[in-house]
């Protein structure tokens, strides 16, 4: 299975540290948050990557180069307009092939990485076009994204349902962007779309995740990473 990590956001709310830096290169712990995940992403076995980039993505490039130092095969995906997380990952399918692949978000952090789908044993997703790991709702994001009921993601909640948070990690099928404009679109009104279809399968997260988007949130993860040397 080949994985994409998305690193062409801008990253405004971490200001002024991605004045001169990509988001993804913004240090946690003296180690850039990308390199976490292409570590974890190594250790599972995962060793062709591809990662888009947009603001100074140049230094992205260099700083990541081929991925040799890790043991994997970094490959890149340079966005010249911006194509939203949708479009980003339609340019990249080129380099994805033609089977499902991993997609994860550059601006998370997480422990380890979740539990795959055994691809050796046919389809991995049942039938389905994508699958996607939801976490407990952060303290910023109370209401949550989408519902889990029965292994199915559901758009909406029912009357009193809760909601769990997309977490930004995902397995896709290629085939679920046919048909998707080719000048950028956003994710989630596809995957709403798909729900509505009963396409999308999901499984609760419960290892430690934390959305890097803030200057504050981002000196929380500093301290508890620091607490666990």
């Amino acid at each position: 299975m080949k994985a994409m990590i998305l690193a062409a956001g801008r990253g405004e709310r971490l200001r002024p540290l991605t004045d001169s830096i990509p988001k993804p290169l913004v240090k946690v712990d003296g180690k850039p948050l990308i390199v976490y995940h292409i570590e974890r992403l190594a250790q599972a076995g995962i060793s062709e990557i591809v990662v888009n980039h947009a603001w100074l993505g140049e230094k992205l490039v260099q700083a990541l180069g081929c991925g040799k130092r890790w043991g994997v095969s970094i490959r890149y995906s340079a966005e010249s307009v911006a194509l939203e997380t949708g479009g980003g990952i339609k340019q990249a399918l080129p380099l994805l092939g033609d089977v499902p692949f991993l997609v994860i978000n550059g601006d998370i952090f997480i422990d380890e990485l979740p539990t795959f789908p055994d691809f050796s044993m046919g389809d991995p997703l049942d039938g389905k076009l994508a699958h996607l790991w939801l976490v407990d709702n952060p303290e910023q994001h109370p209401e949550g994204d989408f519902p889990l009921r029965d292994g199915l993601v559901s758009p909406a909640p029912h009357n009193d349902e809760s909601a769990l948070t997309f977490s930004g990690m995902g397995i896709y099928h290629p085939s679920i962007f046919e048909g998707t404009p080719d000048d950028g679109f956003p994710l989630a009104p596809l995957l709403r779309e798909k729900m509505a279809l009963k396409a999308v399968s999901g499984s609760h997260f419960t290892g430690f995740w934390c959305d890097v988007g803030t200057k504050e949130r981002l000196l929380k993860l500093e301290r508890r990473q620091k607490s666990k040397r």
